[in-house]
């Protein structure tokens, strides 16, 4: 594992100002006024070529279609989109693209089966939350060190030396990282037109907020109080703990627990007295009806029923989705006010983006490895196809005015929204729009920057070559037993917890834990974190 590198690049990102970023952006208005000319646009850093070189010393005779797999859905429009971009590559590489989407439901199995298939695919999205590091180290990825020089130098310059440093496994780049700079932690999202109507109070901590989800259910007996859909764990389980627990950072598996204040101490969550209060918690959350009965049963996105009016809040989303989620509403609602509290006002602190929370790898299942990379690299790169992918056509999805972002229409008459494609890995600081409300992110991050710390999780590879059977049964016995105590429909707490901990045992969960802690414990051993 590169850990040295890793932890160098989460370091870096600790101390670095992103006052300046827009909300996964780089806006730099210092809080100040921008000029008409600037005002929605990101920093210049790092520095694009005004026109992006073509790629040099690959064989392009041959027209080729690449195979490029993104996470989430597609927006309506993307047929177009995709004609035009197919416009511009066949002239440029002689070659066209197709955009091909998992939707969320059931992503990561989705994710997992295009990996392990062999189906040819070109580029497929990356981070931590996907398994990047393990599935480099597993050898799902091709290494990019040798294509990068050959297929996309401009890509290779463009991307800070530090970055391409962070990402590497075992000495190997596998991902293009994405250089914007951003925090992605977590904070309570809530309607504040209705917190002020009935007085409620703001958010800070479970607590709080459970008072908050109270008066909507009192005060607005039609309306869901909180968001929430099939996949508990990530989006209610997991936040959950983030905010209670004071988790190390990302979701860790297996039933583990590593507290950020206590890094070397690796214990098993599952079955502790810490899961049960939790767990009883979130079952009373299920009893008042803040979440839907039939949530294992919900494929929604968690933002589509709060941007429409038929929930209350959502437990946990980052900066810039809760700006997106604003944005969209107030297009058909103007009237309507989202509120938003980080976690780090209650945690203390906050942890930047780490390179490897989005990117792009070429599958060692692809066909066009060098044309794929430089297709990418043109993403990234020329203005042309980046602005095409993340905003639409100007004057059809979008327009700018005064420098700033603007939606044409609405959310459901639009077919294109910001960054409609989830185009989050190849945004290019440089030629970033953002809309006004962004610089309400802006003045978040800026908080944020005051109380940073460094990621100290997600440049730990895991490699589970020796436990993978045991790590697919448990990941059956989380979803068939956990999933209902996440999604609190088991009425004896107790009871569900220890029918749930004899499965994972018979499953291996005490082999899995005691390989996953002696890997974790070499971790932080090498880079020195105590």
């Amino acid at each position: 594992m590169r850990k040295k590198g890793k932890m160098f690049g989460a370091m870096l990102a600790g101390c670095m100002m992103i006052s300046a970023m827009a909300g996964c952006s780089g806006s730099n208005n210092n809080n100040k006024t921008a000029d008409a000319g600037n005002a929605g646009k990101a920093s210049n850093t790092p520095t694009t070529e005004a026109t992006a070189a073509p790629a040099t010393g690959i064989d392009t005779s041959k027209k080729v279609e690449l195979q490029f797999y993104m996470l989430g859905d597609a927006p309506k429009d993307l047929s177009i989109i995709q004609a035009e971009i197919n416009k511009l590559a066949e002239k440029d590489l002689n070659a066209t693209v197709k955009f091909n989407y998992t939707s969320w439901t059931d992503w990561d199995q989705k994710y997992k089966l295009l990996l392990s298939s062999g189906q040819p695919i070109d580029l497929i999205f990356t981070a931590d939350w996907t398994q990047y590091q393990a599935y480099a180290k597993s050898g799902a990825f091709l290494a990019l060190d040798d294509l990068l020089p050959t297929a996309a130098p401009a890509l290779q310059k463009f991307v800070p030396a530090d970055m391409w440093e962070a990402v590497k496994i075992n000495d190997k780049i596998y991902t293009v990282p994405a250089t914007y700079k951003e925090y992605v932690n977590n904070g309570f999202v809530y309607r504040d037109d209705l917190r002020e109507k009935y007085n409620l109070p703001v958010p800070t901590d479970i607590a709080t907020f459970e008072q908050y989800l109270d008066g909507i259910k009192a005060n607005e007996p039609e309306m869901q109080p909180l968001s929430a859909n099939s996949d508990v764990k990530t989006n209610l389980m997991d936040v959950f703990r983030e905010i209670s627990d004071d988790t190390i950072g990302g979701p860790l598996p297996y039933g583990i627990g590593i507290k950020y204040s206590k890094p070397g101490e690796v214990y098993s969550y599952w079955g502790s007295d810490e899961q049960k209060a939790d767990l009883k918690t979130l079952k009373r959350w299920a009893d008042k009806g803040f979440f839907a009965k039939n949530v294992l049963n919900v494929k929604d996105t968690m933002q589509a029923p709060l941007v429409s009016g038929k929930v209350a809040s959502i437990l946990g989303d980052n900066p810039t989705r809760y700006n997106d989620s604003q944005l969209k509403m107030q297009s058909t609602h103007p009237e309507w006010k989202l509120g938003y509290t980080s976690f780090a006002e209650t945690r203390g602190f906050a942890t930047p983006v780490h390179p490897i929370h989005n990117g792009f790898a070429i599958p060692r299942s692809s066909k066009n490895p060098e044309r794929a990379l430089a297709f990418y690299e043109k993403l990234v790169t020329d203005k042309s196809y980046n602005q095409l992918t993340q905003y639409g056509i100007e004057g059809k999805n979008y327009e700018v005015q005064d420098g700033y972002y603007k939606m044409i229409g609405d959310s459901t008459s639009n077919g294109f929204a910001r960054e409609g494609m989830n185009g989050w890995a190849w945004r290019n600081p440089e030629y970033m729009l953002f809309d006004k409300n962004f610089d309400g992110v802006k003045a978040i991050f800026a908080e944020l920057d005051k109380v940073a710390k460094p990621d100290i999780f997600t440049g730990f590879a895991e490699d589970y070559s020796t436990y993978q059977s045991e790590r697919a049964a448990l990941e059956q016995v989380e979803k068939q037993y956990f999933y209902p105590l996440y999604a609190g429909l088991i009425d004896n707490v107790d009871e569900g917890i220890a029918t749930a901990m004899a499965k994972a045992k018979q499953a291996g969960l005490e082999k899995v834990q005691a390989a996953y802690k002696q890997q974790w414990e070499a971790y932080i051993a090498e880079n020195g974190i105590q």
